[in-house]
């Protein structure tokens, strides 16, 4: 038998929250190993549909928990296996700006405006990057051990923050953590800001001399 429910409490770095029956009684367990489609990340406040089992030690927790959009709250639910959601596309507005950026990097490079270890900084930061926040988010999924949110921001204030943006939209990961996108929006702008410095004279002449080229 199918249930249906809000959740009411999610904790995404550690994978589970609890769901509300919505006719009453006592908030339901429920890990993100549950969910049918892992693709989605879950959010507090939406509606779900659930079957219910016992774990190892005989306490309730949600299984088979699909997602539901367009449900009025407090609506009964039939019992019915509820239609899969059609979850938007992600927007391409974080693809265009990491994408301009790095073309920016590679024409730099092309026209000796930047010298090539600061194109090559930036293009296997990002890859690093992006392989970091892949990994990280198999590994919320699986309830593995979790890459630390302080590496995610060092990669992204190294350069690697176009890698980070791409992977955020495309793998839907770490895009609705509000404090997280405040702390990595400051590193890209740290990084940008010392990026625009390199290109003045100043800042071209002390790279020129760290790097030894005269």
């Amino acid at each position: 038998m199918r249930y249906q429910g809000k959740i009411t409490t999610w904790k995404d770095d550690q994978g589970f929250g609890f769901i509300t029956p919505n006719l009453g009684g006592e908030p339901v367990f429920v890990h993100i190993k549950a969910f049918a489609n892992r693709s989605r990340r879950p959010v507090a406040n939406e509606i779900v549909t659930y079957e219910l089992a016992n774990d190892a030690q005989g306490r309730l927790q949600a299984r088979q928990v699909a997602h539901v959009t367009h449900v009025a709250q407090g609506a009964h639910f039939s019992g019915r296996r509820a239609a899969p959601a059609r979850a938007s596309g992600p927007s391409r507005s974080p693809l265009a700006i990491a994408g301009l950026f790095l073309v920016f990097i590679a024409f730099g490079g092309l026209t000796a405006r930047l010298p090539l270890l600061i194109v090559g900084l930036y293009a296997g930061a990002s890859l690093i990057t992006f392989i970091a926040y892949a990994f990280d988010k198999s590994a919320a999924q699986s309830g593995s051990w979790r890459t630390q949110e302080n590496t995610l921001h060092l990669l992204a204030l190294i350069g690697g923050w176009p890698g980070a943006l791409i992977a955020q939209n495309r793998l839907r990961h770490k895009s609705r953590k509000t404090s997280f996108q405040v702390v990595f929006w400051a590193t890209a702008l740290l990084n940008c800001g010392g990026l625009a410095w390199l290109l003045k004279a100043p800042g071209g002449q002390a790279l020129r001399l760290a790097i030894g080229i005269t």
